[in-house]
């Protein structure tokens, strides 16, 4: 069956699982854009085997000059900033905590100042962007594992990317205010450790071949070990969001749910979107993670 999006964009597949799909539920955690980005990079360095050098990596948060301005801040709005759904708990009864997974993956200050290194640029962790391809025969064939990021036109996407390099000013990922900006599938490296891909968006302004670039990618890409599927917190999950969830559900990828735009609504309609689309994680869905990432506007200087 195929599965057919509005716009025109697809996606297919039996519900046999991909023979190399491996343990559903892994990867875990949350963030908040620009600076509690940190805690994203965690989330993403957690999901490959890092050498045992880099994991006994010892030095002070002070390190990494991005991480120290949040550890700068009065405790609470650091909290606020790093810790966001901690921040929407508190306006929760007792009894309804229990629908926040906010303990699952819960990673100390230390070790998200660690994690920085990963997306830090030196001689022997070389950051960049690689190419780009509209097909998946012409995507760069590369024995390291990838992770891809996917979302409607104008959620956010590139902009979180974009973020999550801001340590590399010199990787360039451009964004647009105007919808659909990105028509390609745009690769980088990340050191040794694994590829980051940038996916078209779907729905608005959607590239013409969508459907065979990005469906085929997520569906026969060998080495795709998870995928991030953004989702705009302002109004919910759309239709387009539906489908491509069932894509990810079809083809039996881990994925996790990135909740954006995190302060452009009140705290309760922003609280009860979250506490909608928890639901809807843990009722409708089998692969994707429990745990929610909300993450703020990325705002670039």
């Amino acid at each position: 069956m195929r599965l057919q999006f509005p716009s025109g964009v697809a996606g297919a597949g039996s519900r046999t699982r991909r023979p190399d799909a491996g343990p559903i539920a892994q990867p875990r955690g949350f963030l908040e854009k620009k600076m509690a980005i940190p805690r994203l990079r965690h989330a993403v360095r957690t999901l490959f085997e890092v050498p045992a050098a880099l994991r006994r990596l010892s030095r002070a948060c002070s390190t990494f000059h991005a991480f120290t301005d949040v550890l700068r801040l009065p405790k609470r709005q650091m909290t606020k900033l790093v810790f966001p759904l901690q921040e929407l708990e508190r306006q929760l009864t007792p009894d309804s905590r229990l629908d926040l997974h906010v303990k699952i993956f819960d990673p100390s200050l230390e070790d998200i100042s660690k994690a920085e290194a990963v997306f830090t640029a030196t001689s022997r962790n070389r950051i960049s962007y690689l190419s780009s391809a509209v097909r998946l025969d012409h995507a760069p064939d590369l024995p390291s594992p990838e992770v891809c990021f996917i979302g409607r036109s104008n959620v956010g996407k590139s902009s979180l990317i974009k973020a999550l390099f801001s340590l590399v000013p010199e990787v360039e990922v451009r964004v647009s205010k105007k919808p659909g900006h990105t028509k390609k599938m745009n690769f980088f490296k990340v050191g040794k450790y694994f590829t980051l891909v940038d996916m078209p968006g779907y729905g608005y302004r959607a590239p013409e071949d969508f459907v065979d670039m990005v469906e085929t990618y997520l569906k026969e890409r060998r080495n795709l070990m998870r995928t991030f599927l953004l989702v705009d917190s302002v109004v919910g999950i759309q239709k387009t969001d539906s489908i491509a969830i069932e894509m990810c559900e079809e083809f039996a990828l881990p994925y996790v749910m990135v909740l954006t735009k995190i302060d452009k609504s009140s705290k309760g309609h922003l609280l009860k979107q979250v506490l909608q689309i928890q639901k809807f994680v843990d009722r409708e869905t089998q692969g994707c993670f429990p745990q929610l990432f909300p993450v703020r506007t990325y705002l670039s200087k």
